[in-house]
């Protein structure tokens, strides 16, 4: 029994360990080890197959010392979920090295035969960073060095955490995009978590685009002769708005940190376990200078503010369409650099084209290289008369920061010929041997009879009626049908609405006495109203902070990003609707220090007027 028993056990773990060979699986054969290592420190580097292999060949470890290994182990774990089975399976080796130089090196692939094919695993590129210099840890740890590069030493013992700013580069162009980032340093101390205390600068003269930073994570590097954990806590892209030295002033951050501490009472357990307490530390980041230079003079004509690197594509739907028809240009810039401040270039259609407003679309990413992607432009124009046309190059002017030049990009000239459509009036003169140039002019100046569109834009209008018109007999006599019975009826009626009225009105001015009340009733109507005269961002922004005033009850000197953030979602406004909310306010900012158009278009492609009334809408149909 029991060696039957043992028999189903191994057919079990065979067939589970068997598992992704049987069902195809695909090999993966990696290698990991840590991206940066201490010079004669030890460390580990380790290859994994996820299914049985043999035949394991190491590669050649130059530069690093081979101490131990390979050490071999493996795993499996099989579950049920929803009647489902799943399995997996990992054969690790594992090896122990010593950098034996300073710099950077690649350890080259190793090889294992799996599942009948020899596969090989990646390479790893190690970094291998200098020892700790005793001198230069012993002075950071007793003191900070007054640069733009670090600050703030806190020192428990031999322990040390501060926070450098740094940035990609302190001079720069004007609409020239620069990275900041705040990365922590420590070493000898365990830095539990931040606090919310962190107040950042206003950047004041920068327009900035924050990174998305996701989990941090954590890396060594070497500073002033020690070697240092580090975390990125902060990074944002800022474009300097102006020519000159503009100053980014410090910025403070709050960390606990994990601190051994000693009792006067010792005992063997608290050599052996230790005993920890909190302690929270303020951290400053020093601010630093950066230095913009202006843009050179002259600048190309159609220059309207574009830094970076770009190129231009273009299409157009046809060039030999009918009059009345549809013409559409696609214009598409790609590149990297202030993307979302482009403006939208000019077409010069010719007369007798009705054109409308372009719809813009964006796919942009932020990266740490900065924001890069594709501003698309789409127009749209119908042609009213049939001839041959010429639309001129839409040209496009930018500073390329690599060359410290302008260049111009341009689209081709477009030769268009439009033909009368096969129905029109002018088509059946002309078959008929005559003209539509012999028309006479119709009552509304400036169309013409011959003219089939422009007909039927005259036949819309209603002239004033200029003949006799009759009256009445007697006004209220008999042949007007009215008795005195009707006759005090309507004076009745007349006497009762005034009185309903008088209620009605009474009633609302007890109302508008509460005057916090009125405007929260009225925000959205007011708006709406005043909305309708803005032609700059800058009067948008006031009216729709204004309304969030009125309409959440927050005094205009609190109003921020913040607190409006907070106050929707006190009231519970669903949270899809707070990030919108949020997100226009950003665009906003983007749009006083782009065109400051009131119709110009948006990243999606909507007028910021038509998404300022879409976002009150939104906000109104919550009645918060």
């Amino acid at each position: 029994m029991n060696r039957t028993l043992n028999i189903f056990i191994g057919l079990c773990t065979l067939l589970i360990v068997g598992c992704p060979v049987l069902f195809g699986a695909e090999v993966e054969f990696r290698a990991s080890a840590p991206a940066q290592v201490v010079l004669g420190k030890p460390f580990q580097l380790t290859y994994s197959v996820n299914m049985r292999a043999k035949d394991f060949q190491a590669p050649d470890f130059e530069h690093f010392e081979h101490l131990a290994g390979p050490y071999t182990s493996q795993s499996s774990s099989t579950s049920f979920v929803n009647g489902k089975m799943t399995s997996s399976f990992q054969l690790t080796y594992t090896f122990t090295l010593m950098a034996t130089e300073e710099g950077s090196f690649t350890i080259p692939p190793a090889s294992i035969k799996a599942d009948g094919d020899r596969v090989q695993s990646n390479g790893v590129r190690i970094t291998v960073l200098p020892p700790d210099n005793n001198d230069a840890a012993q002075q950071n740890s007793t003191s900070a060095t007054t640069t733009t590069a670090h600050a703030n030493t806190a020192a428990t013992g031999t322990d040390a955490v501060f926070i450098r700013t740094l940035v990609s580069k302190t001079k720069v162009h004007e609409q020239e995009a620069l990275l900041l980032s705040y990365k922590l340093y420590f070493a000898g101390v365990d830095v539990a978590q931040f606090t919310n205390n962190t107040k950042l600068p206003d950047f004041t003269g920068f327009l900035k685009q924050e990174i998305e930073q996701g989990d941090v994570q954590t890396e060594l590097e070497h500073y002033n002769g020690r070697n240092y954990q580090t975390a990125t806590l902060y990074q944002t892209l800022l474009y300097p708005q102006h020519a000159g030295d503009i100053k980014i002033e410090p910025a403070t951050f709050e960390a606990v940190l994990r601190v051994q501490t000693r009792s006067q009472v010792r005992s063997i357990f608290d050599d052996f376990f230790g005993s920890y307490t909190n302690v929270t530390k303020p951290l400053t980041a020093p601010g630093l200078t950066i230095h913009v230079q202006a843009l050179p003079t002259p600048k190309p004509k159609n220059f309207s503010g574009a830094v970076g690197s770009f190129t231009l594509n273009e299409a157009i739907s046809s060039e030999n369409i009918t009059a009345n028809e549809a013409l559409t240009l696609h214009i598409d810039i790609s590149g990297t650099g202030n993307m979302k401040l482009l403006k939208t270039p000019a077409v010069d259609w010719p007369d007798g084209f009705e054109a409308y407003d372009p719809k813009v679309t964006n796919k942009l990413k932020t990266t740490t290289n900065g924001v890069s992607g594709t501003k698309s432009f789409e127009y749209l124009a119908i042609p009213r008369a049939a001839g041959d046309y010429t639309i001129p190059p839409v040209t496009f002017a930018y500073f390329d920061t690599a060359t410290d030049s302008y260049k111009i990009l341009s689209t081709p000239e477009y030769h268009l010929h439009i033909t009368r459509p096969a129905n029109s009036s002018e088509s059946a003169a002309a078959q008929s041997g005559g003209t539509a140039a012999t028309a006479t002019q119709s009552p509304v100046r400036g169309y013409q009879r011959g003219d089939a569109v422009n007909n039927a834009i005259a036949s819309d209008i209603r002239y004033i009626y200029t003949g006799p018109l009759t009256s009445a007999k007697d006004g209220l006599g008999a042949n007007t049908g009215i008795t005195p019975a009707v006759y005090w009826m309507a004076i009745g009626a007349v006497l009762m609405l005034g009185i309903i009225l008088f209620i009605f009105f009474y009633r609302r001015i007890r109302e508008n006495a509460d005057i916090t009340r009125v405007r929260y009733k009225r925000a959205g109507r007011v708006a709406r109203k005043k909305l309708k005269t803005a032609s700059t961002a800058d009067e948008i922004e006031q009216i729709v902070l204004t309304y969030l005033s009125d309409r959440l009850s927050i005094p205009t000197a609190d109003l921020s990003v913040e607190t409006i953030v907070s106050s929707l979602r006190a009231k519970e406004v669903p949270e899809a609707l707070v990030t919108e909310t949020r997100d226009f306010l950003t665009d906003l900012q983007f749009a006083r220090y782009a065109n400051n158009t009131a119709t110009s278009a948006d990243d999606k492609g909507l007028g910021l007027l038509n998404k300022t009334f879409t976002l009150i809408d939104h906000l109104e149909s919550q009645r918060i």
